[in-house]
């Protein structure tokens, strides 16, 4: 089958995948549908060639950049020991803890083989958590942690797994050189990911300023930036995955990007929504896919692990998974004592353990296991086959489902009754109160700014006290910020839906002129195009 018929039928498989979620009323998660609709459509007879390593450069980069960029920034740099405390320190114990287990649960996989399967279950996917959790809402300060986290410990797991394959590969390893090494291809690789943003920032505000803004080139450049950042890092064999993230995150910055047009940004938001959507969808359906195939060889992986049941390989996958649970626990645990929840002379409360169950439990894998667990080579460097490599693959996939599994269920349950924080719900209504005074003023000064031209100024007057008046409305709700906060949020919220409402007014009578063809298909289209900005913006403010 042609590559692009099977990218057809992944897109298409995409859609109603996300039908079948939204008639279900989105009880169950979507990557599971995905992952259901993937193995649906191995079992018919649709079989994909898989190339991991085109995997790990077609969808990953694209992804981990977008999370970069949409990543909220003070949020994340606030955050820094926590995240760095698990996208590091949790990694690297589970690679050691989880590596010994591994062998000592299953001897026939060699000690450095473990290892390398520790490191690839090691890395949280933001796919994953952030599919997880749709339905579960999460207090801020603990999605950001969980996005900051499953960020950067992709590129902290996927190095581990290169050592660990190289030591079963040649026999040997050195502490001190895989460290040097770890901080030479992780600073490097954040390095290049900084210079590509800002070298294709700058030379793009150059040609910008020369030449106008083209949204649709911009949203091109965008969208080829995680991929150049990638291959840069790779021709010097640092991590193209951080590369990608850290390229990201620079976008966010006006300095070093620029500044985008309001065109630019919405078509850019549609855009990136849109390949989100159909790479995570993808990734996910892909997984399905290789199910079947790898429940055929389930005989031949029971063989390969010493059991005589093929039960016990389940066995293996489920006791791996908890084993990994309960080490997550135990460091997020230790980790937010000592960052999060520090405070002198106080007791962790009920509440605190709870919040980090749902912190050790939200640790999902996904995409980044299954691409690097696939990259493990076929062959050894004396042509010997890779000794249990069917093996580690079927655990790892298990471990992705069971995770996924796991999540769904407890997820729902653990945060039921949790109160979603709201730490900015005051600043926000400060924030829309000084944009308020600040427009008032400027129009202020417009209206009493002299004219010649009389008709002119009464216009200006007119059209002022029309703005000032809506304006107004918001600063006379109250005297007081912190007593008028509800009144002025449900002010807010009645706005919108009013406005909603006249929305869907406007729009039936623009359809009507333009049936009864009282105005030009050029003036429909452009007015039309003016509401859905309206409603795009109605949208967000809900959302």
């Amino acid at each position: 089958m042609s590559v692009v018929a099977i990218v057809l039928i992944f897109l298409f498989a995409v859609i109603v995948s996300v039908f079948i979620s939204r008639l279900l009323s989105e009880k169950v998660p979507l990557p599971l549908i995905q992952i259901a609709v993937g193995a649906c459509l191995s079992i018919f007879g649709f079989e994909v060639a898989f190339d991991p390593h085109l995997f790990l450069f077609l969808f990953i980069p694209p992804l981990l950049f977008l999370d970069g960029w949409r990543i909220p920034k003070e949020a994340l740099f606030q955050e820094i020991k926590p995240i760095m405390s698990l996208a590091i320190g949790l990694v690297v114990v589970t690679v050691i803890g989880m590596g010994f287990f591994i062998h000592w649960l299953i001897p026939s996989i060699s000690l450095a083989i473990a290892f390398a399967l520790a490191a690839i279950l090691s890395p949280t996917d933001p796919v994953s958590v952030s599919a997880m959790t749709v339905n579960s809402p999460l207090p801020s300060r603990m999605t950001h942690i969980l996005e900051g986290e499953s960020l950067l410990n992709d590129a902290t797991g996927l190095v581990c797994f290169s050592f660990a394959v190289a030591a079963a590969l040649t026999g040997s390893f050195s502490i001190a050189s895989a460290t040097g090494q770890f901080l030479v291809v992780a600073l490097g690789g954040a390095a290049i990911g900084l210079i590509v943003a800002g070298i294709i920032g700058r030379f793009n505000q150059f040609l910008v300023r020369r030449t106008g803004e083209d949204p649709a080139i911009q949203i091109l450049i965008s969208l080829l930036m995680p991929f150049f950042a990638y291959l840069l890092a790779e021709h010097f064999h640092v991590s193209g995955i951080l590369a990608a993230v850290v390229a990201g995150i620079a976008m966010h910055y006006e300095k070093i990007v620029g500044r985008m047009q309001a065109a630019t940004r919405m078509q850019s938001k549609a855009v990136w929504d849109t390949v989100q959507v159909a790479l995570n969808g993808m990734i996910f359906i892909l997984l399905g896919e290789q199910l079947p195939a790898m429940w055929k060889i389930l005989p031949e992986v029971t063989q390969s692990a010493g059991a005589t049941n093929p039960w016990a390989v389940l066995g293996y996958i489920i006791v791996i998974t908890v084993g990994l649970a309960v080490l997550r626990f135990t460091w997020v645990w230790v980790s937010m004592s000592l960052t999060v929840f520090r405070s002198p002379n106080k007791r962790l409360s009920r509440h605190d353990l709870r919040l980090m169950a749902i912190m050790a439990t939200a640790g999902v894998r996904g995409a980044i296991t299954l691409a690097g667990i696939l990259t493990l080579p076929l062959l050894m460097t004396d042509g010997s086959p890779f000794p249990t490599r069917d093996l580690a693959i079927f655990i790892a996939m298990g471990v992705i489902l069971c995770s996924l599994l796991i999540a769904t269920i407890a997820l729902p349950i653990l945060t039921k009754g949790l109160s979603e924080d709201l730490p900015y719900e005051d600043d926000e209504i400060r924030t829309r109160l000084a944009l308020n005074e600040a427009a008032i003023a400027h129009i202020n000064e417009l209206m009493n700014q002299p004219c010649e031209d009389l008709d002119e100024m009464s216009l200006r007057i007119e059209a002022g006290s029309h703005l000032l008046e809506i304006y107004s409305r918001r600063l006379d709700s109250e005297d007081s910020v912190q007593e008028g906060a509800l009144d002025l949020k449900r002010l807010f919220s009645m706005e919108r839906k009013l406005s909603r409402s006249a929305l869907k007014i406007e729009r039936d009578a623009l359809q009507q002129l333009r049936k009864s063809r009282h105005i030009s298909e050029h003036i429909y289209h452009r007015l039309r195009h003016e509401l859905d900005l309206k409603e795009e913006a109605l949208n967000h403010h809900l959302s």
